[in-house]
């Protein structure tokens, strides 16, 4: 009844964290402020939810066009970046999915999902991705779509532009650069935009995670071909509504997102000065740090409260490695007493 390879699969897990310091998911620790909420919890109790949401969301994605300096018919919308990465899957050419690794996990279970073939390029210990290389792997192994996560999750360094850019400029098939977590980083890949290439963004990370709402820039031919095996009213009404309000105060996000990256720097200086505690740089909105026993230090901060993500694979450039999201300036206090608590 059901295929043996999905019979194969772990199902994606999500962590309880309910009475824990939360920093495993690469959230925005800041809630909304008290005015903005009320305003909000106003005009969804204002909402019509008898009818069917906004189809087209023609007006939405105006909005979304113009941060980018585009059209509204170069935005295609999303129950997060998840449900983008799988109308691209379903819809490019026939051929393998090429990733480096690691990079996020999504990438390669949704492509086993559409029992598309998974090829991978392993980084370095440093996390530096060689383009010829990857190129080089995707033509052998006739892929047919290339994932690039910048900056990549869950390492949080970002490609080179030039590692990018030659990648995009070269390869035959779809490139799909995925900024996720382009409100903390330095640049964007918008110049980059072709026939052949997309762009993946999401407002999760910059504090709207609970309407589940991502959006991908690109070619406006490619867009509508990708439009084809959007599932109609995939965006509910009350995420839609949400957004035209919440767009009209980005401002606000931004500066909690300036704040992030103030707090993830120090928290970077801060864990280097740990003995037995490595931070590798970022530019997203959390940071990746090798210990002695990620394991043990995994344990340890649990007991205290704190919710990390344990990435250690013995082998691998992530063994004993840890992600921290970071939170306030109170919850990363904590994390890093504890931290020291248990470091040797």
């Amino acid at each position: 009844m059901i295929r043996k390879d999905i019979v194969a699969l772990s199902a994606y897990q999500v962590a309880d964290s309910r009475g824990m310091i939360k920093l495993d998911a690469m959230e925005n620790p800041y809630p909304m402020p008290k005015a903005l909420h009320e305003g909000w919890q106003q005009m969804l109790a204002a909402t019509e939810i008898h009818r069917y949401p906004d189809a087209d969301m023609a007006t939405l994605r105006q909005e979304i066009a113009a941060l980018d300096g585009l059209q509204a018919d170069q935005v295609l919308l999303g129950n997060g970046s998840d449900e983008l990465i799988q109308m691209i899957l379903m819809a490019c050419d026939s051929g393998a999915c090429a990733i480096p690794t690691p990079t996020f996990v999504m990438y390669q279970l949704v492509s086993r999902w559409l029992r598309r073939p998974v090829v991978t390029l392993a980084l370095d210990e440093n996390f530096t991705l060689d383009p010829q290389k990857l190129l080089e792997t995707s033509g052998r192994e006739k892929a047919a779509v290339i994932f690039l996560a910048c900056p990549n999750n869950p390492t949080g360094n970002m490609w080179p532009l030039e590692t990018v850019r030659t990648i995009a400029q070269t390869f035959k098939g779809l490139v799909v650069i995925d900024e996720a977590y382009r409100p903390f980083a330095d640049r964007t890949h918008t110049e980059l935009i072709a026939p052949n290439v997309l762009i993946l963004r999401t407002f999760s990370k910059m504090g709207w995670a609970g309407l589940r709402l991502g959006y991908a820039l690109g070619d406006a031919d490619t867009i509508a071909q990708l439009n084809k095996v959007r599932l109609p009213y995939n965006i509910n009404t009350l995420t839609q509504h949400s957004a035209h309000l919440l767009l009209r105060h980005r401002d606000l996000f931004a500066k909690q997102c300036q704040r992030i990256v103030e707090e993830r720097d120090r928290m970077i200086d801060r864990l280097a000065a740990i003995d037995g505690v490595t931070p590798f740089p970022s530019q997203a909105n959390f940071v990746l740090v090798r210990v002695a026993d990620a394991e043990r230090m995994f344990a340890h901060l649990k007991a205290e409260g704190i919710l990390v993500k344990n990435l250690h694979q013995a082998g691998t450039v992530l063994a004993n490695c840890l992600r921290l999201t970071v939170g306030t300036p109170e919850e990363n206090d904590a994390l890093i007493s504890a931290i020291e608590g248990d470091a040797p």
